[in-house]
């Protein structure tokens, strides 16, 4: 098998090509969109780096000849000048699925996120509402998965528990009181890779959550408690941040937002989680805090 993935650089694309590794099994070509980003990358024999813009068709048709499934993990969460929403998560997505077509590969697979909507009010979530559409509209097979915030070494949920554990303070957007579904990103990598193997006909959605919902506050009670150190927290009205970050991003033409604060105080409601229908067994939270917690947090 050989398998694609655009985003390679990024957190979910390391753990997967970590993953792909220890199996030794599978050819990958790892799509970057700079030589710094293609630096990065693990260096091995069964392991392609190319570099290709995501916006360009040709290009990443080129990229992705000889795959016979491709994993798009290209997309952002923040806005900054010169990249959106509908540029960075829509037009990507768009010319991925033309560029898969032209190239032959059979199967996509899509991280999207729970929450993803066209009809959502979210731009966020409305863009990835976007994306989804475009690879169910694709022709090519597809699994769609839609996850939550994902935590493990290297994920930006990681380094943002770290450093309050580090701190030791945090004010919390309206108390913390918000729901998550922690997903481990190992458990996300053996959901890509499954999907890869049987390549499933048709277009398929799965949202694939955590095994366990804590509010935000909980869950940083529970990494303090796995690093040894104690936390107080404070609370901010979410109005009050939103309105704060209306005026911040527009000076600086981007960063956080009113949309992005939407986003991270969402609950995370999963009906039926994916875990069995995508044959993975979930890690405990406990033990995935435990995989990024101790060392760094006490480091810091």
């Amino acid at each position: 098998m050989t398998l694609a993935i655009t985003g390679a650089n990024g957190s979910v694309g390391q753990n997967l090509l970590s993953h792909l590794a220890e199996r030794g099994d599978t050819d990958v070509v790892a799509c970057v969109r700079s030589d710094r980003a293609a630096a990065s990358l693990p260096r091995s024999p069964r392991l392609a780096v190319r570099v290709a813009s995501y916006d360009d068709v040709a290009g990443l048709a080129e990229a992705l000849s000889g795959a016979s499934s491709v994993v798009h993990l290209a997309g952002i969460l923040i806005e900054w000048k010169g990249s959106d929403y509908e540029r960075a998560n829509v037009g990507t997505t768009l010319a991925l699925v033309e560029a898969a077509r032209a190239a032959g590969v059979e199967h996509v697979v899509l991280v999207s996120v729970i929450g993803a909507s066209v009809a959502s009010s979210n731009r966020y979530f409305s863009s990835k509402g976007e994306a989804e559409r475009a690879v169910a509209a694709s022709g090519i097979s597809a699994t769609i998965i839609r996850t939550p915030i994902l935590l493990g070494p290297g994920t930006a949920g990681a380094a943002s528990l770290v450093r309050t554990v580090g701190r030791g303070k945090a004010r919390l957007l309206g108390g913390g009181r918000y729901t998550m579904r922690p997903l481990d990103v190992d458990d996300l990598s053996e959901a890509i890779l499954g999907a890869c193997r049987s390549r499933p006909q048709g277009v398929t959605t799965y949202e694939l959550a955590g095994p366990e919902p804590v509010s935000y506050r909980t869950l940083l009670e529970r990494a303090a408690t796995v690093a040894g150190r104690p936390v107080s927290f404070g609370a901010t009205p979410i109005w009050l941040a939103k309105l704060a970050a209306e005026v911040m991003s527009t000076l600086k033409g981007g960063g956080l937002s009113p949309t992005v604060i939407d986003v991270i105080t969402a609950d995370e409601v999963v009906p039926e989680n994916a875990d069995r229908a995508l044959g993975i067994t979930l890690t405990p939270l406990s033990e995935t805090l435990r995989k990024f917690l101790p060392d760094e947090a006490r480091a810091t």
